[in-house]
């Protein structure tokens, strides 16, 4: 029996784990190490890039993936901005970095013959574009390296780790979904029989990510990852176009006709919010255009993300903030919201806008005692048109910091101001936009009083009348909010001439009883002078950043208290407040279709 459990005892301990041992006792081996991350080379093709590069290498330096299995090929030409220098300060500031960097640039000449202009893409252009993208895959394939990835130089990869998700999706070819200001993006997914977009119903429900997955599609373009690792990889090419070729000449039909040829599908994934980019413009835009339009898109990340930071390598110079002709620029923050705070005025820097920060009153601070010793008196017969409650404390704060701001505009003899809020986006071009109006208002001698920028209409039964002569405005009709407006020195002292505050009601109900677009004429008739001159911009020039129900809503004048009665929230509405909800769809009679465009309006619009 002894014997026996001596030899079971033996036998359990050779079988139990045990550090590797050598022949001789001085070897001894550790674990296998881990694998090395596959090699990937980054193409770069940028022309004209200067407003986008610093964000777009940005990106690049902050993917998480070793930099030392990536290598970095940059071709750069045909600029008349400072594109070359940007990437020739980051390179050397990086190439140690990185196993391997080449770098082609080429200062001569700054155009193609054949182009009307740099955002012209002409069949010169085309050509020598697939011929760089050829070189930099051969460049690849030369090495061995076993992904390429072609990114487009003003896409932002704001997924650190988008280059990792790519590969564990073991395509061939596959790109990471990218957002942008509209419904566009870099994939299509129909394509007619000459190789052209087809529109197709699969679309815009993988754009709004309501199917989420990685979809074979017939098209992706801008940012996409090649695995060198297959078979097939061999016969895909940028250049020159496959013999059987005979659709557009254009640098990603051509591509998406090689990897058909090659009988190799690519897929378009969109399970995450990998990036952004911004809607290509048309072939007579300027550099300017595309410049403000990339603003943008750095503009709406901030929206929902921290703000993106340009590349670390790279110096950066310091922007000129002004008040775009304005006397001041008042922008309304609560003390208590310093995250509304800080991303508005970044959107402002980022805009180069100056702004006074004008501290919001906090209703929910307020006291009887406090609203008694402003002499403020609710105008009688008040109740909320949705809920039939009375005035909440958000919405007497929120008049009180409009208040204080007329009383300001006074006191100062500031002759033209704008207000804006803290929690709304800005469209695209909104600078320029703002400031061509403006322009057109005072040649033409408009006399005006108050000019929405930012609005909710309300009356949507008809079309608004558009003012002649002047682009992008008509009189302003029943409207709600007060996210965004103009407002003269001759109107901020009609508005205070009524004394408000012994009638008080909601600031976006008051301003349409003064310009006596109010449908409740019981409102009205306390009112004895309704004679303040309002426009709007059409279109508008800002937004919410949120409506009601959306992911992040907050409202501090719609969930508060009742103003007389601190026992009485109003949060039992916050997810059914109608007044917050987004504007709804206008009919075709109520569209403000009659108004003067401007040559802007064409380029924001999306041209999918």
């Amino acid at each position: 029996m002894h014997r026996a459990t001596l030899l079971l005892s033996t036998l359990l301990t050779l079988l139990v784990p045990r550090p590797a041992r050598g022949y001789f006792t001085e070897e001894r081996w550790s674990p296998e190490s881990p694998l090395l991350a596959p090699r990937v080379l980054v193409a770069l093709v940028c022309r004209n890039s200067a407003h986008s590069l610093p964000y777009f290498l940005g990106g690049i330096d902050r993917l998480n993936y070793p930099k030392d299995r990536i290598a970095v090929w940059v071709a750069t030409d045909h600029n008349i901005d400072n594109t070359t220098a940007i990437l020739r300060e980051w390179l050397i500031q990086v190439q140690s970095l990185y196993h391997y960097v080449e770098w082609r640039p080429q200062e001569e000449p700054s155009a193609y013959e054949d182009e009307t202009g740099p955002k012209h893409w002409s069949n010169l252009r085309y050509e020598h574009v697939m011929k760089l993208r050829q070189a930099a895959l051969e460049a690849a394939r030369d090495m061995w390296a076993d992904y390429f990835l072609l990114a487009d130089c003003d896409n932002l990869l704001t997924d650190r780790d988008v280059l990792w998700k790519l590969i564990e999706e073991n395509k061939t070819i596959v790109a990471p979904m990218l957002e942008s200001r509209a419904a566009y993006s870099n994939f299509w997914c129909g394509m007619t029989s000459q190789g052209y977009y087809k529109r197709t119903p699969a679309y815009m429900p993988m754009r709004r990510q309501e199917r989420r997955g990685c979809f074979a599609v017939p098209m992706v373009h801008s940012t996409f990852l090649l695995d060198l690792r297959k078979e097939a990889s061999r016969q895909l090419a940028f250049y020159p176009p496959h013999p059987d070729y005979s659709w557009a000449f254009d640098d990603v039909i051509v591509f998406a006709f090689s990897a058909r040829m090659a009988d190799v599908q690519m897929f378009l994934c969109n399970r995450e919010t990998y990036g952004s980019f911004p809607v290509p413009l048309r072939a007579h835009n300027t550099l300017q255009d595309e410049a403000d339009s990339f603003l943008h898109s750095l503009l709406e990340y901030m929206v929902r993300n921290p703000p993106l930071e340009p590349s670390v390598h790279l110096t950066t110079t310091p922007k000129q903030p002004d008040k775009m002709g304005f006397d001041e620029v008042f922008m309304i923050n609560l003390l208590r919201r310093a995250d509304r705070r800080e991303r508005m005025l970044r959107a402002l820097y980022e805009q180069e806008i100056t702004c006074k920060v004008t501290p919001a009153v906090d209703g929910k601070a307020l006291n009887v005692s406090q609203i008694e010793e402003l002499g403020i008196r609710m105008l009688p017969g008040y109740s909320d048109p949705y809920h039939g409650r009375p005035l909440t404390k958000g919405e007497l704060g929120c008049f009180l910091s409009h208040y204080n701001i007329w009383k300001e505009i006074v006191s100062r003899g500031l002759k033209t101001s704008l207000v804006i809020e803290d929690d709304l986006r800005f469209e695209v071009f909104f600078k320029r936009r703002l400031q061509n109006l403006m322009q057109e208002v005072e040649s033409q001698g408009l006399d005006w009083d108050l000019i929405y920028i930012g609005r909710k209409r309300m009356q949507v039964e008809h079309a608004e009348k558009a003012v002649p002569r002047i682009r992008n405005l008509v009189v302003a009709d029943y409207s709600y909010w007060t996210l965004g407006y103009m407002i003269s020195l001759g109107g901020a002292r009609k508005l205070l001439e009524t004394e408000p505050l012994a009638k008080m009601l909601p600031v976006d109900e008051f301003l349409p009883v003064m310009y006596n677009k109010h449908p409740v004429e019981d409102y009205m008739a306390q009112f004895e002078r309704r004679d303040l001159r309002a426009f709007s911009a059409e279109p508008l020039l800002v937004y919410p950043t949120h409506y009601t129900g959306d992911p992040g809503y907050i409202s501090d004048t719609e969930t508060s208290t009742v103003w007389d009665n601190e026992t009485l929230r109003t949060d039992w509405d916050r997810k059914r407040s109608r007044k917050t909800l987004e504007q709804e769809e206008l009919s075709v009679e109520a569209q403000n279709s009659g108004v003067l465009q401007s040559p802007l309006d064409s380029t924001a619009r999306d041209e999918l």
